[in-house]
């Protein structure tokens, strides 16, 4: 039997995960990035408050990863209604919010991660394995912690920062959200660097530079495309 995505069969033991982001195009990325880690299922996507509820209503979730701005409320009523009810659920808050006061409130709340966008795969899946080593560190213990030390430990993965590398220089975080924005935009068709460029309005090497960085860290992949003459161009299409 195939996952939520039409994907693998998920395993019995798998954490299950549900997205909630009002994008579709976002949603399915990001449900395609918890299928490609292992240990991670995806029990579900929504893309409102209201519909998430629906889906916790009749599917067991492990995880949540909560866009903070839904349609139909802010992020955080979701998560402090569930609380309310009593709901344990672990949450990553995914947003572009960077606004420090929503991160001392979702802790609060029992965010265990604030994820900013945009983000590409490896670095979810860190957190992802992080959080999955958390979880197996806490199951497998039994009674009470011995120390102050055994406590840290098990907090560790959580509070320690994820191996993501920096952009390589002369690359910019906003570039690269833009770059990232119209790759994803322009879907199975993908983009040529002369057309990432044009739409940017940033020369062809410079956009070719980010686009080989989001191939290098597996977020996008490329192929050539033969025209009637001269040399095949490159072609660039987001993974999700």
């Amino acid at each position: 039997m195939s996952g939520p995505t039409g994907g693998p069969p998920e395993k019995a033991d798998a954490i299950r995960v549900l997205v909630v982001e009002d994008d579709p195009v976002t949603a399915d990325a990001h449900a395609l990035y918890v299928t490609r880690v292992p240990g991670f299922a995806v029990a579900g996507v929504a893309h409102s408050r209201a519909e998430a509820l629906r889906v916790l209503e009749r599917t067991t979730v492990d995880l949540i990863l909560l866009d903070l701005y839904l349609p139909d409320g802010h992020g955080l009523a979701l998560l402090r209604s569930l609380r309310a009810a009593g709901r344990t659920t672990d949450v990553f808050a995914v947003t572009s919010a960077r606004d420090l006061a929503v991160v001392r409130e979702g802790v609060s709340l029992g965010v265990v991660q604030h994820v900013l966008k945009p983000f590409t795969f490896p670095a979810l899946r860190e957190r992802l394995r992080r959080y999955a080593e958390f979880r197996s560190t806490t199951a497998n213990a039994r009674g009470e912690a011995a120390s102050q030390a055994e406590v840290d430990a098990a907090l560790s993965g959580l509070r320690a920062t994820p191996r993501t590398s920096a952009l390589p220089k002369g690359l910019s975080a906003v570039t690269l959200e833009a770059v990232t924005g119209a790759l994803r935009e322009a879907g199975e068709a993908g983009l040529s660097s002369s057309a990432a460029a044009e739409a940017l309005g940033v020369n062809r090497i410079t956009a070719r530079r980010y686009l080989e960085h989001l191939v290098a860290d597996g977020s996008a992949e490329c192929s050539p495309r033969y025209g009637q003459v001269g040399r095949p161009e490159l072609h660039y299409r987001w993974r999700g």
